[in-house]
């Protein structure tokens, strides 16, 4: 694929007309009705089909992933649909018209530069973390894709490391003067300090590196009266299997043990589980906190991040989030959530 854009700025030249037109040239007919999702790192649009459901057009972020890495992504979420497994996987299509095997087929298309995938419309809403049903219910399925998961290991896709969730984005918050000066010092030191931590659990407790979904936060599972299914495996990487549970959790600390008993329950009828794993959890909720500010930092150039987050960037921000960085210092220092208490 050649001619593809690669430029931020270039997303204010993806209007109506070009995304029905996208959806158009890989053979629907749109009935002109668009509705946009809610997603930042890509552009999601739900699109009106003639005499159909709607579609979910995907227009990926220029830059941030290779062909290569979004492949994987498409082909690691169709081995996991293939294999019932509810997740739900991109529109596979012909690779050309003029394309004489009928096996031949591709998921991830380019229009006027701008990669883009499309998928079956499937609603739902948020599982109650709260239901312990639900909980053993998600445990067993996130049990399943760890399985597929295991095979092998992503080869494009990267992997969740110290390095990429908490050096490279505190490097890049402090090199491009997001961070005020007052709190300059305050913020070196506490992300010095987490990352001592992080590194002294990777090194007592290594884990497994397997394909995750990586980013299962309830707003990724969609829950009907069939039961979840999972959706924008956009994240996925080689990691920790706990990476995938310990966002299910919530609460105070005895009420996150009890809801990872029943996860753990259900997840160890379909797939082994390391239990030293669990001495990650706090070191990977960490990561993703100083992960979310580089994040936030980094596509602040985005204009769609300024009008969604107009907090960040200010003194409020930083303050609280340094607070929240001390708070989980603390709580590295505590004896880990057991299976047992």
């Amino acid at each position: 694929m050649t001619n593809v854009i690669e430029t931020i700025e270039d997303y204010s030249r993806l209007d109506p007309d070009t995304v029905i037109n996208s959806v158009e040239s890989k053979g629907y007919l749109s009935d002109a009705r668009i509705l946009a999702l809610n997603s930042y790192e890509n552009r999601v649009y739900q699109v009106g089909i003639e005499d159909e459901q709607p579609i979910i057009a995907k227009f990926y972020r220029p830059g941030r992933w290779t062909d290569e890495q979004i492949l994987e992504e498409h082909h690691f979420s169709r081995d996991l649909h293939e294999l019932d497994i509810p997740a739900i996987p991109p529109i596979y299509l012909p690779a050309t018209p003029e394309e004489t095997s009928a096996a031949a087929k591709e998921s991830l298309f380019t229009y006027k530069g701008y990669r883009f995938a499309l998928y079956k419309r499937r609603g739902g809403r948020a599982p109650e973390l709260s239901n312990m049903d639900h909980l053993y219910w998600l445990g067993k399925l996130m049990a399943r894709i760890h399985a597929i998961g295991k095979a092998r290991q992503f080869q494009h896709r990267p992997t969740l490391s110290i390095e990429s969730f908490i050096s490279k984005p505190f490097a890049y918050i402090l090199e491009h003067d997001f961070m005020p000066s007052l709190f300059r010092e305050s913020y070196e030191a506490i992300v010095g300090d987490i990352l001592q931590h992080v590194k002294s659990n990777y090194q007592q407790f290594p884990p497994e590196l397997i394909r995750l979904h990586g980013d299962s936060h309830p707003g990724n599972i969609l829950w009907t009266d069939n039961g979840p299914h999972f959706v924008d495996f956009d994240d996925s990487r080689n990691g920790p299997a706990i990476q995938d549970l310990w966002m299910l959790l919530s609460g105070e600390r005895h009420e996150q043990e009890m809801q990872l008993r029943k996860i753990l329950e259900g997840y160890q009828e379909f797939c082994d589980f390391n239990l030293t794993e669990l001495n990650l959890i706090e070191s990977l909720r960490s990561m993703r906190i100083i992960h979310y500010a580089g994040w936030l930092a980094k596509r602040w150039d985005d204009p769609a991040f300024p009008r969604a987050f107009p907090c960040f960037n200010t003194e409020q921000f930083w303050g609280e989030h340094i607070l929240q960085l001390k708070e989980q210092l603390s709580i590295l220092q505590e004896t880990p959530l057991q299976l047992y208490p």
